[in-house]
């Protein structure tokens, strides 16, 4: 039976705007192209435009042998998800799209991998070729000669299937990859991205490589934010993600033919949007009036979603039971077509008599009890309020039973300063102290990949400017 890999991508500049789509099928032996498909779709979502290059690649495949094995490689974590059964297809734009899909060939033959948009270039630069003709008024060109593809498709076909064996051809599979992959100028193992983790992340190269870049953080000590969290000071709870939580949520094997690493758990942070104490700067955790998001809150939810649905890596969309993170969460997952869960563990720290205060009317009024809570993680609030300490070992226990449900998966937490700050903390390693050096603003957006070995890396995103 031939085999085949299908790489297939889709873009909207505006989303919905100008969109095209590009598919490629390659022979996963030699990486050789087979054929190449394009075209400019008018105005379309990047959702449309993806499983419109799905389609288009599945039709090459099929045209080239009826009987092929396919995997289907795409970034699309939504069309990847949908096509192989484990989401649900909501949506209404995309059922008549995923149902033509289903039908070009058997269900059997057919195989779908999520990778990084960094090993999709060949696609994506289909894409971007068929856009940028539209706009000119123009129908897209492929780069080579229908002859050259051709000839390469029957060099395929008439390749006999390997000998040795049953693990030569996995290993000779993934080679190939990594050579298409270095071709194109990219590590083979993937490269980390903010909302996704790479298809073999299990080794120290493929760490390496999908190394965090430096995040933005603040070099100063602010007063303390909504949650009263800039001014954070907690300690290490005594579970950390080490060798037992990193066991339990380790990744069954995933799909392909090639040797699998696993993917780590990739846990995206999204703080909510803004609620009418965020700019004036009040505590408002767990134990005060529970506010809802402002109008400007509701436009930065809004606006998060759009930039999630464009990546498309969310699966699974967990919130605080606060009205500010549900509000926000609810916005995200319509946008994405899933559930919203809600998460107790996730909630903000409790401030006790300090909720709706700011950090200058706290100070005037609990001056000592201030002073005890700055310089120990195990001072309460006034009032039975909840310690920084008490709050890492509520949060570390809810990141480790999160994990185990969520092993290889991207979901989205939508919670407060407080839990953000302390996941990522704990993720880095790094001393108490250095949480006085972060910020983050409304919206913002973090993630932590915790991998199989209990190693976890950790990227920052924290400028909401453009949300609002």
């Amino acid at each position: 039976m031939p085999r085949f890999v299908v790489e297939a991508d889709g873009g909207s500049r505006g989303n919905p705007g100008p969109a095209g789509y590009g598919a490629v099928v390659l022979d996963p032996a030699s990486g050789e192209t087979l054929a190449e498909r394009a075209e400019f779709i008018g105005v379309a979502t990047n959702n449309v435009a993806e499983y419109k290059g799905l389609i288009a690649g599945l039709t090459a495949a099929r045209d080239l042998a009826s009987d092929a094995e396919v995997l289907v490689r795409m970034d699309s974590k939504l069309v990847v998800e949908q096509m192989s059964g484990r989401w649900k297809i909501k949506h209404p734009d995309m059922k008549p799209l995923a149902a033509e899909a289903a039908r070009i060939l058997p269900r059997a033959q057919v195989t779908y991998e999520w990778i990084p948009r960094e090993r999709n270039k060949h696609a994506d630069r289909l894409a971007n070729e068929a856009m940028d003709a539209g706009k000119r008024g123009e129908q897209w060109e492929p780069s080579a000669s229908s002859a050259a593809l051709d000839a390469s498709a029957a060099r395929s076909l008439s390749t006999p299937p390997p000998s040795g064996p049953p693990g030569d051809a996995a290993a000779g599979a993934a080679a190939a990859r990594a050579a298409l992959a270095a071709s194109r100028g990219v590590p083979a193992a993937g490269a980390d991205t903010l909302f996704g983790s790479p298809a073999a992340a299990g080794t120290a190269e493929a760490r390496a490589a999908s190394a965090p870049a430096p995040s933005r953080t603040s070099a100063t000590c602010s007063a303390p934010a909504e949650a009263g969290a800039d001014t954070l000071f907690a300690e290490d709870a005594p579970g950390s993600a080490g060798a037992a939580t990193a066991a339990a949520a380790a990744p069954a094997a995933g799909q392909g033919w090639g040797p699998d690493m696993g993917a780590p758990a990739t846990f995206v942070l999204l703080r909510h949007g803004e609620t009418a104490l965020t700019p004036q700067k009040r505590f408002s955790g767990s134990g005060g009036s529970d506010p809802e998001l402002s109008p400007a809150g509701r436009r930065q939810a809004a606006a998060v979603a759009e930039a999630l649905a464009a990546r498309g890596t969310v699966q699974t969309v967990i919130s605080s039971p606060l009205l500010r993170c549900r509000e926000t969460a609810r916005a995200v997952a319509d946008r994405l077509g899933l559930d919203v869960t809600v998460e107790q563990g996730l909630r903000e720290v409790d401030f006790g008599a300090w909720e709706g205060l700011t950090f200058a009317e706290v100070q005037e009024r609990f001056p000592d009890d201030l002073q005890a809570w700055l310089d120990s993680p195990k001072a309460a609030p006034t009032g039975g309020g909840e310690s920084f300490a008490a709050a890492t070992r509520r949060i570390s226990a809810t990141r480790d039973r999160l994990l185990a449900v969520h092993a290889g998966r991207t979901v989205l937490l939508v919670t407060h300063v407080t839990p953000v700050k302390i996941l990522v903390r704990l993720a880095l390693g790094a001393p108490p102290e250095s949480l006085f050096r972060m910020e983050l603003s409304a919206a913002s957006l973090s993630a932590v990949a915790y991998y199989a070995d209990g190693n976890a890396s950790v990227r920052l995103l924290n400028d909401s400017s453009h949300l609002r």
